[in-house]
């Protein structure tokens, strides 16, 4: 049995605010700064900067590219530990009936704690009530830990991938694809 006096975690997922917008910047850059470094230039991955991240979500926030497009962010009492960005996919075979997950990420000092889990799942949610019928998400084909935590979320491979270039001598890194159906 669980300790009364203990305190009780304060972990939540939220629509973001512009107020939010900085953490989430910073949240992104630590992601991308640990998925990358073994994939891109040293040099580009020094260029993923809080700052620069933000400046795209605020605009994101302040005029979003859809009515479809949404960001959440998740909450460890007041302090934002990570965000997922959704929006329909961009996918040439995507149906209308299709989101996609375009950015997650939890802080790295904050894995592990289901803030994750939470994100993936009011990502889902918020696509369902928006009529999404399908989830997918585009995962680097080296990253086996995110390939997982997807796969333990719902999602599994579908067969594609895409070979996106990363640099400016025509380097690429691959990326799988990974779905969901979001209605039973």
């Amino acid at each position: 049995m669980t300790d009364p006096a203990a305190p009780i975690a304060d972990a939540s997922v939220r629509s973001a605010r512009d107020s939010d917008v900085p953490a989430v910047g910073e949240v992104q850059a630590q992601v991308w700064r640990s998925a990358y470094r073994d994939v891109l230039p040293g040099e580009l991955v020094e260029q993923f900067q809080g700052p620069a991240f933000a400046r795209a979500w605020r605009t994101s926030l302040q005029r979003p590219p859809s009515a479809r497009h949404r960001l959440l962010v998740a909450c460890a009492g007041a302090q934002v530990v990570g965000f997922v960005a959704v929006a329909p996919s961009t996918d040439q075979d995507a149906d209308e009936d299709t989101g996609e997950i375009i950015a997650l990420g939890v802080h790295p000092e904050a894995r592990r704690q289901g803030h994750g889990s939470r994100l993936v799942n009011a990502g889902a949610d918020t696509l369902r009530e928006l009529g999404v019928e399908q989830l997918v998400v585009w995962a680097l084909a080296r990253d086996e830990d995110t390939r997982a935590f997807l796969q333990e979320a719902g999602l599994g491979p579908d067969g594609a991938f895409r070979d996106r270039v990363v640099d400016e001598d025509g380097g690429t890194v691959r990326e799988v694809r990974m779905r969901a159906y979001l209605t039973w």
